[in-house]
């Protein structure tokens, strides 16, 4: 399970752009410069003074002693000055634009229509506590662990965020009302989880980061001291005032599915036609899974074998290790395979997610943004047990990390999935590209990466990596059909738990995360619909090239092309294509 940090943002590259240094929203009564490239600015200028957070993450520092101010004026008005850059699109559309703009103007096109579409239909600031108690501890965790300045000048950062925190949370119990109770059992664990982060790991860093200067640990000791007194008073209000009323339903309806589809994916399938290919995926993967299960052994059912593969896994204490022992093995499979260059020696810090973060994740990768000169670190985040849980939820959270099964999670985390599309980034053509991505392009690779690995060797034919890989398949297809049941045809989590307990042979606690998460990720069937639209595509352009095709040129060629949807990755790579992505 992958939580790439990009809330609208790719977040990847380590170099600057000339002309973003200092940013600043275009008032709505400012004649707009004429130009392409002037959009460009003024929309990520507006969209960075919006969400400061989005700043930190791109590389952009201008922003970083603020939050988001989310009262419901400040929304309203975001909504208008999206309309208003959205009618400049259209006037710039219609004239002359270069191949390139082209490309960039129809994937802002999308990514407006997209956030007008959560800020007026799907309206989760109005729904979901965790849309405000996350961003605290998310925008100053930023500034923590990227040295992007010397520690006492992130730290005074730190302070104008703290300054901010309060009235955040503020906005989140006057906006927020009758949520669905699983978005606020969610926040419940962010809020606590938050406390925990600002009471003790942001205290201990700040004191290093102030150094001998007493006034300065002083001045964040007063302003540390109300956001911890609100978010436990964030934490109770929710678990005695909003639970009780959480009654809100989580389903967003099939019209507004789709047009998530069609703005975030620009996908254009009908939905029963979208059902009947996930569906048709799930059940050849389930044939294979049972085939491969016989290969291992064939007195045992599937689930069996499964579980005896699921029982070899590190102890909780020895997760990090554990998987910083992948890191070479996927690493060097590539290189040595000419599966896809490797631009960099570099590897990421293997490290525990933080606990402000663990909303059911397993593992993430959260990389430098598009802007970031110095802090270049990155962070491949894997997920223990928490301490209080009981023995045997503890003992199914840990069976995910199986010693095969690793392999696959860091591939798809790591080499050659959302890691390597870091390292990638710096050959990013546009400002754009650098900073846009979306789950068909971002995960539907990472996915893709796990099955293509395996198919070229990786394992060297065991067919326990088989099916550690499509234990993972299993579980993303199950995500896909319960994704659109959950929120087009009135299903349960209880009854998206039963299908992945049932239909992927995944343990009852982690599928009850998972269909949990589906509450409020609608479409995060985008692994597996990104995997087969990079297969297609990858077909097609075989078919074009002919004997001149090369798997490794394949590969290269599409991770320097950016996050975009593969609708305009096909435009790219296939020139003068028209076909259908599916």
């Amino acid at each position: 399970m992958t939580a790439l940090r990009f809330p609208a943002l790719a977040g990847l590259l380590l170099v600057a752009l000339v002309g973003i240094s200092r940013p600043q929203p275009v008032a709505a009564d400012t004649p707009a410069p004429a130009g392409f490239a002037a959009f460009v600015d003024d929309y990520y200028a507006a969209l960075f003074a919006w969400e400061p957070n989005q700043a930190t993450y791109a590389g952009i520092h201008d922003f970083d002693e603020k939050l988001a101010d989310l009262n419901a004026p400040n929304i309203t008005h975001r909504a208008d000055v999206l309309k208003k850059l959205h009618e400049r699109l259209k006037t710039l559309r219609a004239g002359k634009l270069t191949a390139d703009e082209a490309i960039d103007a129809e994937t802002l096109d999308h990514a407006i229509r997209a956030e007008l579409l959560e800020l007026e239909v799907v309206r989760d600031w109005k729904r979901n506590p965790v849309v405000y108690l996350g961003k605290p501890a998310e925008g100053i965790d930023m500034l923590m662990k990227r040295s992007f300045a010397p520690p006492a000048d992130r730290l005074k950062a730190v302070i104008g965020r703290l300054k901010a925190a309060p009235q955040l949370l503020g906005a989140m119990k006057t906006n927020v009302e009758n949520p669905p109770k699983e978005f606020t059992d969610l926040g419940l664990i962010v809020a606590k989880g938050s406390v925990s982060f600002f009471r003790n790991d942001l205290p201990a860093w700040a004191k290093d980061a102030a150094g001998k200067d007493k006034k300065l640990f002083a001045e964040f000791e007063a302003a540390n001291k109300p956001v911890i007194e609100a978010f436990e008073a964030a934490a109770k209000w929710i678990e005695t005032e909003l639970l009780p009323k959480s009654k809100g339903k989580y389903a967003i309806g099939p019209d507004a599915f789709v047009k998530k589809l069609e703005t975030e994916e620009m996908l254009d399938v009908p939905l029963d036609k979208l059902l009947a290919i996930g569906e048709a995926n799930l059940k050849r993967d389930q044939e294979t899974f049972v085939a491969t299960a016989k290969k291992i052994d064939p007195k045992r059912t599937p689930a069996e074998v499964l579980a005896t593969l699921n029982e070899d896994h590190p102890k909780p204490e020895d997760l990090v290790g554990a998987t910083r022992g992948t890191i070479e093995r996927t690493r060097k499979f590539l290189v040595d395979k000419k599966i896809v260059t490797v631009p960099s020696e570099v590897r990421p810090t293997i490290a525990e997610t933080p606990a402000f973060m663990r909303t059911g994740g397993f593992a993430s990768m959260d990389t430098p943004g598009a802007y970031e000169t110095k802090a270049t670190e990155a962070f491949y985040y894997v997920t223990p047990p928490e301490t209080e849980w009981e023995a045997r939820r503890k003992v199914e959270h840990m069976r995910q990390f199986n010693k095969t099964g690793m392999d696959i999670i860091t591939i798809h985390e790591a080499f050659p999935g959302h890691y390597l599309q870091f390292l990638y980034a710096k050959q990013y053509p546009t400002k754009v590209r650098k900073l846009y991505t979306c789950g068909t392009n971002v995960e539907g690779w990472a996915h893709y990466a796990e099955q293509m690995i395996v198919e070229e060797g990786y394992g060297d034919g065991d067919p326990k990596v088989r099916l550690a890989q499509l234990n993972e398949a299993l579980l993303r297809d199950c995500r896909y059909i319960v994704g659109i049941k959950l929120h087009t045809e009135g299903w349960t989590v209880e009854q998206g738990k039963k299908f992945f307990v049932e239909q992927g042979y995944i343990e009852p606690e982690t599928a009850f995360q998972e269909a949990r998460r589906g509450s409020y990720n609608p479409t995060y069937l985008y692994y597996t619909l990104g995997k087969l639209q990079i297969y297609k595509l990858r077909d097609d352009y075989k078919k074009a090239k002919g004997a001149d095709f090369r798997l490794q040129t394949f590969h290269d060629e599409f991770v320097r092309q950016g996050g975009l949807p593969i609708k305009l990755i096909r435009k790219i790579m296939l020139p003068g294509d028209t076909g259908p992505t599916l």
